[in-house]
């Protein structure tokens, strides 16, 4: 495998483009001999330092987000239901993300995808508390010990500190991703992804 850098992807648990990206993004990568790291962050801490408001905040705007959330899973071939409510506060799922990281990737990365899928396709409130700890076991893990890894001050710093690396390197949305050092925006950039991944930096970029 080639072992190049890997694709830097910045997601948060609330957002719906992150969760259509989540879904083909392994798979770009591994066509290209990369692997991915996946950065469980808030958006609320991005939007503030952009001095922007989450998309469906902008009334002429939110009526056309709901509907492209809908449509663009759709596209996809994803399963979606607009939750409830939405957005939601996603902190300890994310605390949860890093505490898993640090034992193993590769179960922060599944527990991604439970999250995302759960809280997108099935409606599971991951800022209930209840319905997170749920969540966790159907996932494999102690939910007692999640609800004490996201109650943690060190897990509370460790996310923290991933918002503030993020919003450092440019991240000002999700899904984010920073190829070679090249930053993109979007679940729409898949396309320019491919490309870059492919032939290298793209001609006049």
């Amino acid at each position: 495998m080639n072992l190049r850098a890997a694709i830097h992807f910045y997601f948060d648990f609330s957002s719906p483009y992150s969760y259509i990206a989540s879904e083909w993004l392994e798979a770009v990568a591994a066509r290209h001999g990369r692997r991915v790291q996946w950065h469980a962050m808030l958006l609320g801490a991005t939007f503030q330092a952009a001095e922007l408001k989450p998309p469906t905040g902008y009334p002429i705007k939110r009526d056309y987000v709901l509907r492209d959330f809908e449509r663009s899973a759709r596209f996809a071939g994803l399963p979606y239901r607009q939750p409830e409510r939405f957005p939601i506060a996603t902190q300890n799922a994310a605390r949860v993300f890093w505490w898993l990281d640090a034992q193993d990737p590769a179960r922060a990365v599944a527990w991604a995808h439970a999250g995302l899928r759960a809280y997108f396709a099935r409606g599971v409130q991951l800022d209930d508390p209840v319905q997170l700890k749920a969540l966790a076991a159907e996932s494999g893990i102690d939910a007692d010990t999640a609800e004490a890894a996201w109650q943690h001050p060190h897990w509370k710093e460790r996310l923290k500190a991933v918002n503030e690396q993020a919003i450092a390197s440019g991240v000002f949305g999700a899904p984010f991703f920073i190829v070679d050092g090249e930053p993109f925006w979007g679940n729409d950039r898949q396309a320019q992804i491919e490309q870059w991944l492919g032939s290298g930096p793209l001609k006049g970029l």
